[in-house]
Order: C-alpha cells, then sequence, then structure tokens
C-alpha cells in the first residue's frame, strides 16, 4: 500500500461537487489564460498552507467542522476543495486586473491567501494554547533549518548548474524550500517529538535509516532530509528546460511539487505546534 494513512474517498455526492468545482474552475482558467510568474506560484504558498490548517481542524483531536460537511476537509478531499478556492480567488485577481480595479494579480491572490490562513490558523493554535499544549520551539527550529540548508543546497546549484538556477529563479528555490520543510518536520517528528509517519514510502526511507549504524548517534530522519533535498534539485533541474520552452506550463508543474512539500511540512509543523 502506497497511500498514507487516512486516505478516503468521499461520498459520491461530495465527490460529483468537488470534481465539477475542478472542472468549472479549471475551464474558467483556461479561457481567461492568466499570465503565471515566478511571482504568481509564490503567491498560492499561502493557499498550500490554508489546505494543510483545514486538514488539521478537520482531524482529530480537533475535529472543527460539521459532520455534514466534515468529507471536505479529510484525506485527499481537502486538496481539491483548497484548490477550487484558490482557483476562484485566482479568477477575481484576474477580472479585477482586467477591469483596473487592482493592480498586481498576484498580490490580491497572496493577500487573500494569506488572511484566510490568518484566521483559521490563528483558530488552530487558539485550541492548542486552550489545552495548554501549545509548544512552538520545534517547529520554529524545524524552519530555521529548512531556511539554512534550502540557502546552502540553491548556492551549491547555483554555482554548478548556474542555467537551472536562472533559468527557475524563484520558483525552483521555493520548490527546494518547500521539499525540505517537508523533510526537516518528518525528521525532527520523527526523531525527536516520537511521532508516527503516515506515507509507507516515508516510513520506508525511515526505517532503512533507522537501522544503519549512525542512528544510534543522528537519528533516522537525515535520510528522509537528503532523499526529499535531492529529489527536489533533480526535479528542478528536469523541469528547467520545460521553463525555459514553455514558461507557464514549467512553472504550473514545478508549482504543484512544491505544493506536495509545502503542504505536509506546514501540517507538520502545525500539528506539532498545537499538540506538544
Amino acid at each position: 500500500m502506497v497511500l498514507p494513512e487516512g486516505f478516503a474517498i468521499p461520498p459520491w455526492y461530495f465527490l460529483v461537487v468537488l470534481v465539477l468545482g475542478l472542472a468549472g474552475v479549471g475551464a474558467i482558467l483556461w479561457a481567461i489564460d492568466p499570465p503565471v510568474t515566478d511571482r504568481t506560484v509564490v503567491a498560492f504558498a499561502p493557499w498550500m498552507m490554508f489546505g494543510s490548517t483545514l486538514y488539521v481542524l478537520g482531524r482529530e483531536p480537533i475535529t472543527a467542522f460539521p459532520d455534514a460537511i466534515a468529507p471536505l476537509f479529510e484525506m485527499p478531499s481537502v486538496y481539491a476543495t483548497t484548490a477550487i478556492a484558490a482557483g476562484l480567488v485566482w479568477v477575481i485577481a484576474n477580472f479585477l486586473h482586467a477591469g483596473g480595479l487592482y493592480r498586481s494579480i498576484p498580490r490580491f491572490v497572496g493577500i487573500t491567501g494569506t488572511a484566510f490562513l490568518s484566521v483559521f490558523t490563528t483558530a488552530a493554535l487558539m485550541v492548542g494554547l486552550n489545552a495548554e499544549s501549545f509548544a512552538p520551539f520545534w517547529p520554529v527550529i524545524a524552519v530555521v533549518v529548512t531556511g539554512i540548508v534550502t540557502a546552502i543546497a540553491w548556492l551549491a546549484l547555483s554555482l554548478w548548474f548556474t542555467d537551472v538556477a536562472a533559468i527557475t529563479g524563484l520558483t525552483g528555490a521555493f520548490v527546494c524550500f518547500a521539499q525540505v520543510l517537508d523533510g526537516v518536520s518528518t525528521a525532527i517528528g520523527y526523531d525527536v517529538l516520537g511521532a508516527g509517519e503516515d506515507v509507507p514510502l516515508s516510513l520506508a526511507i525511515l526505517d532503512v535509516a533507522a537501522g544503519l549504524p549512525t542512528a544510534e548517534y543522528i537519528g533516522a530522519g537525515w535520510l528522509f532530509v537528503l532523499v526529499k533535498l535531492l529529489l527536489a534539485m533533480a526535479v528542478v533541474g528536469l523541469f528547467a528546460d520545460l521553463i525555459r520552452d514553455r514558461p507557464r506550463a514549467g512553472r504550473v508543474a514545478l508549482g504543484l511539487v512544491a505544493a506536495v512539500g509545502l503542504g505536509p511540512g506546514f501540517h507538520n509543523l502545525l500539528l506539532f505546534t498545537i499538540t506538544g
């Protein structure tokens, strides 16, 4: 089994709504053909984290959503729910820009996403505070370590593969940061906080590292971080030609790669913060 624990298809009526929603938003975006730049990709970072926040709020021990709509915030439905919301905001941003009512499309998307993220993240943090399980130390350490590792890795990539770094730009760096964040947060959760791992493939990597002689001294998470970093840099390198030839398609593809790193990474940070 390669699917993460808790992965469940929602009831058919929710599935129909989600599919129609994704198809409708996708069709509108296809029709208006919005520009996709580095700033556009990064502007969706708050939305990626917002989806993780919804998932944290919807799972144990919080279960903040009514049972009637709870399936929309379970795995994997929460991805579609967030994508529909973010896509609608992107559509609105394009219409406002076309009408001369707002100057920057990425700024509107980013600010709106940050607003939603702030409100729902605050609600999640309040749960931790009220339960006296608020523990931000290790999540903060994870962010700092992620920043350092990403900076060193991107500097190395820029020196040895200058063309790749130049072509992929901020989008490429964002992909590396997102994937490293997932790796570092998972490593800290596994080695320091005693958290389990839901994704079988990730657990297999951690088990391999746990069987090495180094596990006694540096834990098992380092191998997972290394694998995530190398895969991220490899993907960035592979997509460099696509970005050069088809910038929009390349950046959208790398944005999706960033999302599957930043989303789980932020989920880990938020969950560790509010559960101690």
